[in-house]
Parts: C-alpha cells; structure tokens; sequence
C-alpha cells in the first residue's frame, strides 16, 4: 500500500478567500508557481481545461468565419510607437529585449503585450481592394504584461494564455454586426459551457482599451464581492487603419481606411470558474469543460476483483460511447476512501462507486460533486442516467452562481450608499454621469473602486449622477477588481 499523503484545502473560502484560492489551485494540481514570478506552469488538468476551452471557442469563431493565423512574438520598437494612444495604454506593461547573446541589438523588440502593432503592417500589405474584405484573423498564442506587483494564477498572470481576433471590415456597421455576434458569443459561452453568469455592457471612457472608440466587457463577480473582466471586444473604428497605412479601393474606386475590431478571451476563465464553483473541499468543474466528466472507483477485494473491474470497464465503455469522458481509478495502492478524496479535490463532476455487492444487486452507487448527493442507479439505465445528472449538474451549478451574482449587486442613488456597498463587499449598480473626472474622484475616495461596465439594456433614467450630483446620463456597475 502507497502511502496516502494527499491533503484536501486547509481553509474556508468563506474565512480566508485569497488562501483558499492558492491552496486549490496548487493542491487540485491545476498549477504551480515557477521562478519567475507572475508566469505559473500549467499542470495537466489546468491546461486541460483550457484545451476544452480553446477547442470549444475556436469552433464557434471558425463558424462565424474567422480563420487562424500566427504573427511573432517579438514587435520592433517603431512599430510599437506607430499608434500613440496604444502605445501610452501599454507602455507600463511592456518587456524588452535589448541584446542576443553579447550583441546589443539595434533596435529594442518588445515582447508581445498585444500583437496590433506586429499584425497591422502585414494587413496594410494584404489589403488593397474592397474584395480583400473583410479580412477576420484571429491567433491563439501567450502575452506577457509585467505592470502589476501581485500577480494571481489564472486571474491576474505576467504571462498568460488567450487568443486575439483582429478583424478588418469595409463598412462601420459590418464591424459593429460582428461585436455584437462577439460578445454574445462570450456570455453564452461562459453560460453554456463553464456555469459562469456575467455582467455585459460597454466600459467608461477611461476603463476602455487603449485605441478603442469603445470597449464592450463582460464582467464575473467572485463570492468575495471582487469582480474579475472576462472577455471582451473593442470597436477600434479607423484608428489603427490611419496609423498603419491601412487602405482600400471602395466600389467606387476611392481609397478608404477599413474599420477594425479587436477581441479575446483567455486563461482568466478558469481563475473565475475556480473561484465561483468551488468549495471548501476542492474544485467543482461544470461537466461541459470537465477533461474527465466521470470517475469509476471499484471496491476490490481478492474474491471479486476480476468480476467487479470487468463490470467497470464496462461501464466505462458504455458511458464513452455517449461522448462522456470517463476515468476508471483502478489503482490497488489506494484505499476507496482516499480516492474519493482525491477526485472531490480536484473536482470531477461525478463519481461512480461500484463493489461486489453491488455487482449482486445490479446496480452502481453515484455521487455528484457539487451537492454531494449519493443515488442506487440500476445498471441498465446507467448511460441515460449518468446522461441527465451531467446535465442537472451543469444546470444547478448556473443557476447557483446567478443566485449569487445577483446578491452581490445593490442600487445606490447616492455616494454614502454606495461606501456602505463596498464595505460589504458587494457590487454598486448607480445613475452615473460618465465623465472621467468623476470616476477618478470615486476611485480615489474609494481606495480603488472602479466602474465596470454599463448594461445593454437600460433600466429608466430619470437621476441625477450617485458621485457628484450632475444630470447621470447611464446606469453602471462599479466595484473593487481584480
């Protein structure tokens, strides 16, 4: 017999929120830090997880009709400086590499923070015609951003994963047509597929992205009031097209700047599903992102172990051949009940236990993950039960995080509310008159809360502005961040 050393979560989420998080995202074996500060290793399961992701996502964009590409990770200075606002947008972030070998090079190259300024030279080579349009890239590769002190796994990193779509359109309304499939294409993603409910809406002026006209978001709330940006999509009308010599002949044989959009999604998904769906014994995993949906743990003993792994193996291959992704934990170092252990640790949906005496009474014993709730399936209906538990649990743990989303959010009409909201750690929804001398003023007298975003749809506005008393010219939602 192995020894049997693995240890679940020390604390509770509710006492110590930000020690909770480490230890699962370390003893789930999700991630591990390295030696570089801010940049982690991603172990198997995490970046399983992220594989799931990648897959679903890129399956939904090749749909809409954007293709992948790859551009390098290295972007010369001067290119970097072509669009000013960008540049100032990022220029705290960036890491530089200055000389190879014992050579100084001639010109600094940064490291990829956002790959705009490397992509868009190549697009003003491409595009000459309106029949060049619209040109819809998109790239998956890693960024690394180096401005922040306290660096997070998952949530907040100096290198971390995503993609970058950078689409090129002959007409506004085309590039404006494609933001909307974007962001609907992130809330229903992060619905469907990983249980998360967000907050969607267009940032503030200040909040947006460097060289936007405007910048849409979706927005996770975490159970310790914090909210966390998911992703997002940013209309950079002609802004980039102008500064990199983007043209094109139009119909009527005029040169024109295409109209450009910017989005992404990344690693952060995972840091937001980890924080909202788990618990004080591990991880919980919606089963549509889950890499393993199903663990089968059999109870051995030497006068049965043959009969009892046979029936488990082949339920295992009933259970695959409906697409569910199973595990059969046969390993005989391990006692039952450390392996149930080390599955509710890490997460896996459900678990399936199955012994000798259930081999004579034809049936398996399950028990879901997130409620802990235990069931006698009879054999014959395993795959068509373990089928609509799956979808229950993925059901369950929405509805869950939405209950809890929506009793983070408080309206405020005025300032003195709006402290007291914070104070318990909860998310303002308020009459804002937008202007970014006011937001800094609520940032500062806040000690860093910030707006978020404003909803698409508008409730009534008849106020006036909660933070200083001007005519509020829309609702948004303000917080402390990630």
């Amino acid at each position: 017999m192995a020894k049997e050393t693995n240890e679940g979560i020390k604390i509770k989420k509710e006492e110590n929120f930000s020690e909770w998080y480490t230890q699962i995202v370390q003893k789930s074996e999700l991630a591990d830090y390295t030696a570089v500060s801010g940049c982690i290793a991603y172990r198997p399961d995490g970046y399983a997880i992220w594989e799931n992701i990648q897959r679903i996502v890129d399956k939904e964009l090749k749909q809409l009709g954007i293709k992948n590409v790859y551009f390098p990770l290295l972007i010369p200075e001067n290119y970097l400086k072509k669009e000013a606002e960008h540049v100032k947008g990022f220029s705290p972030e960036v890491a530089w590499v200055t000389e190879t070998g014992n050579s100084k090079l001639s010109e600094r190259l940064a490291i990829r923070p956002t790959s705009e300024t490397i992509m868009y030279p190549s697009y003003a080579k491409w595009i000459r015609s309106w029949r060049d349009l619209p040109m819809r890239y998109n790239q998956w590769n890693t960024v690394l951003r180096w401005e922040f002190k306290n660096p997070i796994p998952f949530i907040r990193g100096r290198e971390f994963l995503w993609n970058e779509g950078h689409t090129v359109f002959a007409s506004r309304k085309e590039a404006e047509k494609e933001m909307k499939d974007i962001i609907n294409l992130w809330v229903n993603f992060s619905k469907e597929y990983m249980a998360l409910p967000s907050l969607s809406g267009q940032k503030s002026e200040k909040e947006k992205f460097a060289g936007a006209e405007y910048s849409w978001s979706t927005e996770f709330i975490l159970p310790n009031g914090k909210a966390v940006q998911g992703p997002d999509a940013h209309f950079d009308g002609t802004k980039f097209s102008k500064a990199f010599s983007i043209e094109f002949l139009n119909k009527d044989g005029k040169k024109q700047n295409p109209f450009q959009n910017t989005w992404a999604i990344s690693t952060r998904q995972i840091g937001v599903m980890i924080a909202i769906h788990g618990d004080n014994n591990g991880l919980v995993i919606p089963p549509k992102i889950a890499p393993t949906q199903v663990v089968i743990i059999p109870i051995l003993f030497d006068d049965s172990k043959l009969k009892v792994l046979k029936e488990a193996q082949s339920i295992k291959k009933k259970l695959e051949s409906r697409g569910i992704s199973v595990r059969l934990d046969d390993r005989e170092e391990y006692t039952p009940g450390w392996k149930f252990n080390e599955w509710e640790l890490k997460g896996i949906p459900l678990r399936i236990e199955i012994g000798p005496k259930d081999l004579q009474k034809k049936q398996v014993i399950t028990v879901r993950r997130d409620n802990n709730k235990k069931e006698f399936i009879k054999s014959n209906t395993i795959e068509k039960s373990v089928v609509s538990c799956l979808e229950d649990i993925q059901d369950s743990l929405y509805k869950k995080a939405l209950k809890q989303l929506k009793s983070k959010i408080v309206e405020v009409k005025n300032f003195k509310e709006a402290q007291l909201q914070l104070k318990n750690k909860g998310i303002i929804f308020a009459p804002w008159c937008a202007s970014t001398e006011c937001e800094e003023n609520f940032k500062e007298k806040t000690g860093g809360a910030k707006s978020l975003n404003s909803p698409f749809k508008q409730p009534k506005l008849n106020h006036e502005c909660f933070m200083c008393g001007k005519k509020a010219v829309s609702w948004f939602y303000f917080g402390k961040s990630y």
